[in-house]
């Protein structure tokens, strides 16, 4: 994932990573966090009537030198960016989500890294309940806990990948991927649907995640959940009150709508 516009102090300093940096798995999982804790998943740009730009450039423009967010294609994006300036193999993959009552078609993203002999889910843009820090696909059926959340990666029958979360005590299917290689291009219509399709949870409402070391913030439509340490609060916001919990809770700007 290449732009021409990208560079990797550039990018250090927006995420606010100050440590060393090499092609190591200590390096992807630190950067992946760091990512995770200052970029915002959010879909202002849908809000606003746009369809998601996936040219690379308009993306780092947008992240790095906008202070902006963004969803899948665009955080997992940068972080591909990132990755190929270190010189660390990665794949992209098209996933499944599998946590509505209907079966949807694969139209997250997400990345699969190979680092010191090893492979590792990457995802920086799944909202809610996405992973925290790389995950080994070999660690099939074990407990992983991250932070205060805790994940498992299977294989079902037709052997394909599928990433559960603990939620309330209960298994929860996030999505399911394989790892047939996809191109960037591939995520083109997917992303025109996310952008654009009324049944679509990203044109229908306004969506902000800020993961954070202890929890999350999430902003659903009117309703700011916060989680942290384990603990959940929820507050009902009045319309007057959505870009000033913007501003300040997520350093994001409202855009106006075209």
């Amino acid at each position: 994932m290449h732009a021409s516009n990208f560079d990797l102090p550039t990018y250090l300093q927006r995420i606010g990573y100050t440590g060393h940096v090499c092609a190591d798995t200590a390096t992807l999982g630190a950067l992946m966090r760091q990512q995770l804790f200052t970029v915002p998943f959010e879909n202002l740009d849908v809000q606003a009537g746009k369809v998601v730009s996936l040219v690379p450039e308009e993306i780092a423009d947008k992240i790095l030198r906008q202070g902006r967010g963004g969803y899948c294609y665009e955080v997992n994006g940068l972080f591909a960016m990132a990755l190929q300036a270190l010189g660390i193999s990665y794949q992209f993959v098209a996933a499944r989500p599998m946590f509505y009552p209907a079966r949807r078609p694969r139209t997250h993203m997400a990345l699969v890294a190979e680092v010191e002999g090893r492979r590792w889910l990457c995802d920086l843009g799944f909202g809610s309940y996405g992973i925290r820090a790389p995950m080994d696909l070999e660690l099939l059926d074990v407990h992983i806990a991250q932070d205060c959340d805790t994940f498992q990666l299977t294989r079902d029958e037709r052997g394909e990948y599928l990433l559960k979360a603990l939620v309330d005590g209960e298994w929860a299917n996030q999505y399911g991927f394989d790892l047939s290689p996809q191109e960037w291009i591939d995520f083109v219509p997917a992303n025109y649907l996310n952008s654009t399709h009324p049944e679509a949870i990203f044109v229908q409402k306004l969506v902000v995640v800020q993961h954070h070391r202890t929890g999350r913030s999430i902003l659903l439509g009117d309703m700011l959940k916060t989680m942290s340490d384990g603990m959940t609060e929820k507050k009902q916001l009045d319309p007057g009150e959505i870009g000033a919990v913007l501003l300040n809770q997520f350093r994001l700007t409202p855009l106006q709508t075209s």
